[in-house]
């Protein structure tokens, strides 16, 4: 997951949204979305391309798709996140693939409140 060289310059936008990721308390997660419109910019696809090149050295399975599938190639590293961190899921049914379970979202969505708040754009 994360691609970038010593050397390489991290984007202003790419440094905001992993300082978003850096900040979603364990057990919770927010979506793309949810990252995007606290930043005020940008959108779930910006979100994730950020994530993609340079989301491996932050909690990257922090954000997540909205209809909680676990991120595909990476269901059983972030698997192991969730239940360590007590990440609520829901267990798959029978017929899931894998039977990976998904992100119960209604109870794991963090809306950046709280204690550990990131500020939000101005």
């Amino acid at each position: 997951m994360d691609r970038m060289s010593e050397d390489d310059e991290l984007p202003e936008y790419a440094e905001r949204v992993l300082e978003v990721a850096e900040r979603i308390p364990p057990g919770r997660v927010m979506t793309y979305g949810d990252v995007a419109e606290w930043l005020g910019e940008g959108g779930p696809r910006q979100v994730g391309r950020v994530m993609a090149l340079y989301g491996g050295a932050v909690p990257w399975w922090r954000v997540v798709r909205a209809d909680g599938v676990l991120l595909p190639g990476h269901e059983l590293r972030a698997l192991a996140h969730y239940r360590e961190e007590g990440t609520p899921l829901r267990e798959a049914g029978r017929a899931a693939e894998g039977h990976v379970p998904r992100l119960a979202m209604a109870r794991a969505r963090w809306d950046g409140r709280g204690e550990e708040s990131v500020t939000p754009h101005t």
